[in-house]
């Protein structure tokens, strides 16, 4: 589904320059484009241009701020393809083709760029740490620009998220898509594209490298935790550790006790140690099955407590492509219900759970729906939403789903919801926090009752998806901004305000809120209610007269007393990062640079040799002093001088890039060393590449030598 940003003065411009940006979307985002790729079966044509139409661009606009890399022209990047993803980070529909862009980058990583735009809805995504903290929570690998007044958005003729332009190694603009896309509607493109430009000379194919903000990421216990369930009755704390891919359970002191998953991205069941998940988000609680969404293998999890094994209960592993179970598959006739087996049904980013007496209620974020599932797992389906996004009340259902309505007659009067991503309920409703509407939703467990909003912008005319705010007071006024996260106590609806960084108390009859604790100012602040401080909550909980809290950013667990808004910082004792596998594996060096070089006789100094790589850059190049530079030293003979405790892996730190070493040597004779180093260079520009040179060097240690060091050279090349 496309958001499209509202009209408004911020987007007016002349007649001339409106027709030149509907001329640039003709070109770009025509979809006939794209399908005359997929559908002309005939090989590509090296001499034949491979797009009708291009469009030439502009630079990027001076000033603005660049994440994951150094600052980057356009004209710098000549010789690869350029994909430019506008994507906000609060959205769904922009989460859900960040996977599809990593494939294109591990599959075109020579001939590819990707550059995300970050074009914001909401106030708080404007701000370049916000959005920094979204590149390592979504592990986005390249470069993203801060849009954030909407600069290149309005340059390009983009009105919706996500779309995607690309840009061919000329600097045109020759392609796009709107709304999500797959990685195989890219590559259609480009494998047809490909053969032209190599022919003509035009494609540079030398591996880039950019500065990304996860190079200087400090570990944590905890990594982005999402949601978490506290359990008074059981004294535990289950906390969706999402970035690490596992499950924490902890008591409510914060002392650990066991772990759910091997913190790999997978999809395995079995065992705690060996069950796998990817970035799971909510759970729910049922005597001792805890059932997890498992968010990004579009999965529904159970989790028996007592003989700690996961088991997959609902879902195919992949994202779903319609809302309705069977849509896909229908011919003739409508099914009387819209419902499917649980492992044959696809899921699509299932965000939070809520058991409700034999049930279990899916906020399914993708679709903009609450599903539900019986306990004993027989079916699944919508139970509230159109799957239109919006925040509307109504009945639960249509009597059709939207995307019949021109085939069949019937009435698409119904509930609407918009990215739903937490669940709480008294008994009698089932309170959603409704994210990208700012709103708290009230879904009836009894069918013939219909959804309501609680605080919120259903009743407004337009604009209902970008009417947010921070403002406390009667249902009327008051103003939510994307919040994520809802637990119910006693008559009121504790509201985890995700992008005002509060935590809201909302009277679950009257609507009335107020700010319980938090001023409001991202930080990790402890103490009174008005000072303290949270960075973007998305969860919270209540149990044992307490408020936990999921503190995103902050890698965290708050705790609020909820009579006073005073606020602590949970410590998870015992809990350490999911362990990684070696880090100083040596790569393969498959297409690196051989370099033969001559024997040389070298005098060792206080019993070592002396070892420098000397590269030569071209001009307008430099070394990157901010890579991680390292290589690999071996011996090809078994025997020799050189100490075999000396050899292996090699770290240079420091401001500037000096690639030297020292080897242990004892005595006197010849050794064949095999120097292996990835090295990385930056333009003037800002475009940084990365190369590969593997140096045979022949050397004999000798106590007369002339030469003090063994001196390994490298020409590199800019292209």
């Amino acid at each position: 589904m496309i958001i499209s940003t509202p009209a408004g003065p911020a987007r007016s411009r002349s007649n001339a320059a409106t027709a030149m940006l509907w001329l640039l979307a003709a070109v770009v985002l025509a979809s006939s484009c794209g399908r005359a790729f997929a559908q002309d079966p005939a090989a590509p044509n090296p001499d034949e241009h491979p797009f009708q139409r291009k469009f030439p661009l502009r630079e990027f606009p001076a000033g603005l701020e660049w994440m994951n890399t150094r600052p980057l022209k356009l004209q710098n990047l000549r010789g690869k393809f350029v994909l430019l993803d506008f994507w906000t980070y609060c959205c769904i529909n922009c989460i859900h083709i960040l996977p599809e862009l990593k494939k294109l980058e591990q599959k075109y990583g020579d001939q590819l760029v990707v550059i995300g735009v970050h074009s914001a809805k909401f106030e708080t995504e404007k701000n370049t740490k916000n959005i920094s903290e979204a590149i390592l929570r979504y592990e986005i690998e390249h470069p993203v620009i801060n849009d954030k007044d909407h600069l290149v958005w309005q340059s390009l003729g983009v009105s919706s998220w996500p779309t995607v332009i690309l840009i061919d190694p000329e600097g045109n603009a020759v392609w796009g898509q709107r709304g999500e896309i797959k990685s195989t509607d890219v590559s259609q493109v480009l494998d047809r594209a490909l053969p032209y430009y190599r022919k003509q000379k035009l494609l540079d194919e030398t591996p880039v490298r950019f500065e990304l903000l996860a190079y200087d990421a400090t570990e944590t216990p905890l990594r982005f935790p999402g949601k978490l369930l506290a359990d008074g009755k059981g004294n535990r704390l289950l906390v969706s550790d999402s970035n690490h891919n596992r499950i924490v359970i902890a008591n409510l002191a914060g002392e650990h006790q066991a772990t759910i998953g091997s913190g790999a991205i997978g999809k395995a069941d079995g065992a705690f140690e060996a069950a796998s998940f990817n970035h799971p988000q909510g759970m729910a609680l049922h005597e001792d099955t805890l059932y997890v969404a498992d968010t990004e293998n579009h999965l529904l999890r159970k989790v028996d407590l007592k003989t700690r094994k996961v088991k997959t209960i609902a879902g195919v592993g992949e994202q779903a492509k319609f809302p309705w179970p069977g849509l896909d598959k229908l011919r003739d006739e409508l099914p009387e219900r819209w419902v499917g087996a649980p492992l044959t049904t696809a899921l699509n980013s299932p965000w939070a759970l809520w058991v409700h007496k034999d049930a279990l209620y899916i906020a399914m974020a993708g679709p903009h729906q609450i599903w539900k599932m019986p306990l004993d797992e027989s079916e699944i389906g919508p139970y509230a939403g159109s799957s239109r996004e919006d925040i509307t009340d109504g009945r639960l259902l249509p009597e059709l789903p939207p995307q019949l309505g021109r085939f069949f007659p019937g009435s698409t009067d119904a509930s609407a919801f918009a990215q739903p991503s937490g669940l709480t309920s008294d008994g009698t409703w089932l309170y959603v926090a409704d994210s990208e509407g700012s709103s708290i939703r009230a879904v009836p467990f009894d069918g013939k009752q219909t959804v309501r909003t609680v605080v919120g912008t259903a009743e407004l005319e337009g604009n209902r998806l970008f009417t947010f705010g921070d403002v406390d007071g009667p249902r009327d006024s008051a103003l939510l901004q994307h919040a994520l996260g809802v637990t119910y106590s006693d008559g009121k609806i504790y509201v985890a305000d995700t992008y005002n960084n509060k935590i809201k108390v909302v009277d679950a009859e009257s609507g009335a809120t107020k700010t319980l604790a938090g001023s409001g100012k991202p930080g990790r602040d402890d103490g009174a209610s008005e000072a303290a401080t949270f960075d973007e909550p998305a969860g919270v909980s209540f149990a044992a007269g307490k408020l936990y809290v999921a503190d995103t950013n902050n890698h965290a667990i708050r705790v609020v007393d909820p009579s006073t808004g005073a606020v602590s910082t949970l410590e998870l004792k015992g809990l350490e990062p999911p362990k990684r596998g070696d880090e100083h594996a040596k790569p393969e060096f498959t297409d690196a640079e051989q370099v033969a070089l001559p024997p040389a006789t070298i005098a060792a100094q206080d019993g070592k040799l002396k070892v420098r790589m000397q590269l030569t850059m071209p001009l307008g190049w430099k070394l990157n002093p901010l890579a991680p530079w390292e290589c690999w030293v071996e011996a090809k003979e078994p025997n020799g001088p050189v100490a075999r405790a000396a050899l292996g892996h090699k770290a240079f730190e420091g401001e500037s890039v000096k690639l030297e070493f020292s080897l242990a040597v004892s005595g006197d004779g010849e050794q064949t060393l095999v120097v292996s180093l990835p090295y990385y260079y930056c333009s003037d520009g800002g475009l940084c590449k990365v190369g590969s040179v593997v140096w045979t060097a022949p050397v004999k240690i000798a106590a007369d030598a002339k030469d003090k060091e063994l001196v390994l050279p490298l020409k590199v090349n800019s292209f």
